[in-house]
């Protein structure tokens, strides 16, 4: 926290496909939104970080700048890219281990920034294993799916514990004081899915603190059946790519069918609005990131080719996660069920 009791931001400026331009407008974009609400450094390279501020016409941009002078690019290893001990990730992490800022957010190498997330914040207090959460649009509002990326195998207990992640996550950022828990599986029944599956629900059948609704089927996610799905990472990862995809694969569909038929390009420009609003709900960068829940810090994973949109949403996201003390709830959800040592 800042002298005035606000949050502060690290932004890997380096991190991504578009940076650092797209990374230093999303930040400008931020701090024109924000109202002092919270403060952010810039890591990276100083230079190409003036050079953005310039040509934005935002040198008097209320940043500080951390400068790094190596950047880990996508196609690093993540265990080699630790040997980088002075790229904007490994800069970003240490200044939140050294309590100077309160969250981290990137769109770079995303096995780097878990890497450098485990090997510099640690986990939390009773997590066995973090796990990527990411938002989803349902027919009810958003639902939130981890893991969708950090553990490709899990054993029961892990997904377990992404369950009480999830509840508290989003009991507290998405303000809904019970959510729903659902067990990803191949069949309603608890009778249902591979040997994980069944031990899973049987440990969330037994925890009466959480909503445990059950095993959901992949057609009841976009439903909104439940407010927090659980599933190994792999898994998630599959769900996630193929819900992002529906967006472009729709307009796709609409322009094809618009070049056949007259009367379908009258019926598209009649509900051209509601089209758009189609996109928007789809649209990845209505969520900016990723949390990574169960390191001892905070921490966002954004798109590598994340727009300004993102990056600023991206730092809202983090900057309620501090609000709202994410962290410390999880780690007392955890306590209160005998977990916090084992």
């Amino acid at each position: 926290m800042n002298e005035n009791g606000k949050a502060v931001i690290a932004v890997d400026a380096m991190g991504g496909d578009l940076a650092p331009a797209s990374v230093v407008e999303g930040s400008i974009w931020a701090s024109q939104e924000n109202h002092g609400n919270f403060g952010m450094i810039l890591v990276g390279e100083r230079e190409r970080i003036h050079s953005e501020l310039s040509r934005l016409k935002a040198t008097n941009a209320p940043f500080v700048i951390q400068h790094a002078s190596e950047r880990i690019n996508m196609e690093d290893e993540a265990v080699e890219s630790l040997k980088k001990k002075d790229s904007s990730i490994a800069v970003g992490m240490r200044l939140q281990k050294e309590g100077k800022v309160d969250a981290f957010i990137s769109g770079g190498n995303t096995g780097a920034v878990m890497t450098h997330a485990l090997m510099t914040l640690g986990r939390l207090e009773g997590i066995h294993r973090p796990a990527i959460a990411s938002f989803l649009p349902t027919e009810k509002g958003i639902v939130v799916v981890l893991d969708v990326g950090a553990n490709a195998e899990c054993k029961a207990i892990n997904l377990y514990q992404f369950a009480v992640m999830g509840s508290v996550y989003t009991s507290q950022v998405l303000k809904k004081p019970t959510p729903r828990v659902g067990l990803l599986s191949i069949g309603e029944e608890s009778t249902k899915g591979n040997e994980v599956t069944l031990l899973a629900n049987k440990l969330l059948s037994e925890d009466d603190s959480l909503n445990f609704i059950g095993n959901v089927e992949g057609r009841d996610v976009l439903k909104g059946t439940c407010d927090v799905v659980v599933c190994d990472g792999f898994v998630g990862n599959i769900v996630l790519k193929l819900t992002e995809s529906m967006g472009g694969f729709l307009t796709w569909l609409v322009k094809k069918r618009v070049k056949e038929s007259f009367l379908f390009r009258l019926g598209a420009f009649l509900v051209k609005v509601s089209i758009r609003d189609l996109r928007k709900v789809l649209d990845y960068t209505e969520y900016g990131g990723a949390p990574l829940l169960g390191v001892n810090g905070i921490c966002i994973i954004c798109h590598g080719d994340s727009p300004p949109k993102a990056i600023k949403n991206a730092l809202k996201l983090a900057a309620d996660m501090v609000q709202e003390k994410v962290n410390q709830r999880i780690v007392s959800a955890f306590r209160e069920r005998g977990q916090s040592n084992k």
